[in-house]
């Protein structure tokens, strides 16, 4: 693939399903994706919502990796916020000495839960700020050995290591839908994921933040980008925006802020979405972000190599929310043979 591709998935729980089925789909996503040269495979950390069962990435990993060959297994990210910079270091250092060279640390800066939930996982409300991530993320580099040069961590992880004998160290990215976090994947040499399927409307403005403030550091001589999109793949135009009933059902609830109930079926989406009046309905898709590419494989490709010239991205992932995993695997495969 002359533009890598890679896969984020959600895990997501479908009406009428569990958790344990949305975690076998995923195992069944990975594996495809594995088998077809995909070079990534993220999955999420969300908290407290029945549509996503990816709660804990570490755990999910090692299970994927295992199940895996040769794909990258990583997280998509790591939410900071939430967790101890040593805890979440020791874990990826283990799934690199489990699983070598194969393991990317995705880490954001959202809790990726409600302030309660979020409160919960740190058992606390220190830390939890905006202004506290960029010295916890040195703390996390630290800790594995990649502390950028000139400077410092927290007296506690500079006496610290995350592994006691390492062999090596996954690879750390830093997320973002802004610009802070590009700005600050820059500075310190980091790769960089742009969350571009969030229709922040800022892609190629966060790209050129990322690559101005870009210094040279030990991981990285030059800027690495990835930008997502969010794409479903069918035979035809109008079967790819029926599949895609399910993520516009999930985008006006959360534009509503409503509860984020598990993935509808396609059928049950369609009534829902037709329920709306003219007005509200047509306001909903004028407000919707057009970063979901819903068509047919060659529309898909040219409109993911528009997304690739306008961005200057290094890779893409893509990620799709549909209540069947047989159409993210189609997808995949209807990708794979177009790119």
């Amino acid at each position: 693939m002359s533009t890598p591709l890679s896969v984020l998935d959600l895990s997501p729980v479908g009406t009428g399903r569990t958790s344990a089925d949305a975690l076998a789909d995923s195992t069944t996503l990975a594996r495809a994706a594995d088998r077809l040269g995909y070079r990534r495979f993220w999955v999420a950390e969300h908290h407290a919502m029945p549509a996503v069962a990816s709660t804990s990435p570490a755990v999910l990993l090692a299970h994927l990796a295992a199940s895996t060959e040769r794909i990258r297994v990583g997280s998509g990210g790591v939410m900071l916020p939430n967790h101890p910079a040593l805890v979440v270091a020791e874990q990826f250092a283990m799934l690199e000495a489990l699983h070598p060279g194969r393991v990317d640390l995705g880490i954001g800066r959202a809790p990726g839960a409600d302030p309660v939930t979020a409160a919960a996982l740190r058992r606390t409300v220190e830390g939890l700020g905006a202004e506290d991530f960029p010295a916890e993320l040195l703390d996390v580099l630290s800790l594995l050995g990649q502390l950028p040069a000139g400077r410092a961590a927290s007296a506690t992880a500079a006496r610290l290591s995350a592994t006691p004998a390492p062999a090596g160290a996954p690879q750390v990215w830093l997320l973002g839908s802004s610009t802070f976090s590009a700005q600050l994947a820059g500075e310190l040499g980091l790769p960089f994921s742009y969350a571009h399927h969030f229709g922040t409307g800022i892609t190629t403005h966060a790209a050129d933040v990322y690559r101005a403030a870009f210094r040279r550091s030990a991981v990285l001589d030059a800027p690495h980008l990835m930008v997502s999109a969010s794409v479903i793949v069918a035979e035809s135009d109008e079967r790819a925006a029926w599949l895609a009933g399910p993520s516009r059902v999930m985008a006006l609830r959360l534009r509503s802020r409503g509860a984020l109930a598990p993935i509808e079926t396609p059928e049950d989406a369609a009534a829902m979405l037709d329920a709306l009046d003219p007005e509200q309905a047509r306001d909903f898709y004028d407000r919707v972000p057009g970063t979901q590419v819903a068509t047919t494989a060659d529309r898909a490709v040219a409109a993911l190599r528009e997304l690739v010239t306008r961005t200057g991205a290094d890779e893409l992932v893509v990620t799709a929310t549909t209540h069947a995993v047989e159409d993210r695997v189609a997808t995949l495969e209807a990708l794979a043979a177009a790119w």
